[in-house]
């Protein structure tokens, strides 16, 4: 069909890392079809517009943010093994330092990377950076 684009990638399978899709859930319908829609566009080897590098944890980590009635709820998440997406956190920003993420925030995403890649070395075989 013209002007239509089939897409004839796979989708690559995502994986919850801790309460990360139970906190997803929680959040306002409109936050979490936001966000659901983001991960989509990852899980198909994309990037959604809103999605942005993660600092401090190197290529392949996003984060998607999604804000309602003031509030801003977030979503961090790698592309960095190529059979997977992982969604390392899902939570509502209430950093008490402005703009700054809360340090607890930034060290569970950053423990959790670490599980999404000793999960998908067990599962998959191969090493990873």
């Amino acid at each position: 069909m013209p002007g239509h684009r089939i897409l004839t990638t796979l989708a690559k399978p995502i994986f919850w890392v801790g309460s990360s899709k139970r906190d997803l859930m929680a959040m306002p319908r409109p936050v979490m079809r936001s966000l659901g829609m983001a991960l989509g566009v990852a899980q198909y080897g994309g990037k959604h517009p809103s999605a942005k590098p993660w600092k401090g944890e190197g290529p392949g980590v996003f984060e998607v943010i999604s804000s309602l009635e003031g509030d801003t709820f977030r979503a961090a998440y790698t592309v960095r093994f190529p059979e997977a997406v992982y969604v390392l956190h899902c939570f509502q920003k209430k950093s008490p330092s402005g703009i700054r993420t809360a340090r607890n925030d930034v060290q569970l995403i950053s423990a959790r990377l670490k599980a999404a890649r000793t999960h998908y070395e067990a599962h998959d075989g191969r090493q990873t950076r």
